[in-house]
């Protein structure tokens, strides 16, 4: 339930910065830092699920994927601009869409994945899920900042 809440509010976050008007950087703290904080959830997760590995890592693997295709189908719905030699962005309400139906997804794909065997591995790996989906999206939109 704490992870799921966690989950929550690091989305709301996101969903904040992605709508403001920002300086497109090429900072790595913020994947960084879901990214140790996922992998402490995860391991606290396996420490108290006894779920078959197989399964687990079957869900875990699915959602990775989808976090990074849905990282790539959102950064087009991110406009960019220069502005005084600066590449801004900001995100539409396609944007937000694509970050919070995903989400969601992750949350059931566990379930499809492997029912009552894998538990709440959705919820537990939420902030592994929002690092790699949150990197493929400012990747793409890098690339596209060049090619613009």
């Amino acid at each position: 339930m704490v992870s799921l809440i966690i989950g929550a509010a690091v989305l709301a976050l996101l969903i904040f910065r992605q709508v403001s008007v920002r300086p497109l950087r090429e900072g790595h703290r913020v994947p960084l830092i879901l990214t140790v904080v996922g992998i402490v959830e995860f391991s606290q997760y396996l420490r108290s699920h006894r779920g078959h590995p197989a399964a687990i890592a079957s869900a875990l693997g699915g959602s990775l994927v989808l976090a990074a295709v849905s990282g790539a189908a959102r950064a087009p719905t991110v406009r960019i601009w220069t502005q005084d030699g600066t590449v801004m962005r900001q995100g539409t309400a396609l944007t937000v869409l694509l970050w919070i139906v995903p989400a969601a997804m992750h949350l059931g794909y566990d379930k499809l994945a492997g029912g009552n065997a894998v538990g709440d591995v959705g919820a537990s790996t939420m902030l592994l899920y929002y690092a790699v989906t949150f990197t493929v999206q400012r990747r793409v939109l890098h690339a596209r900042a060049r090619a613009h």
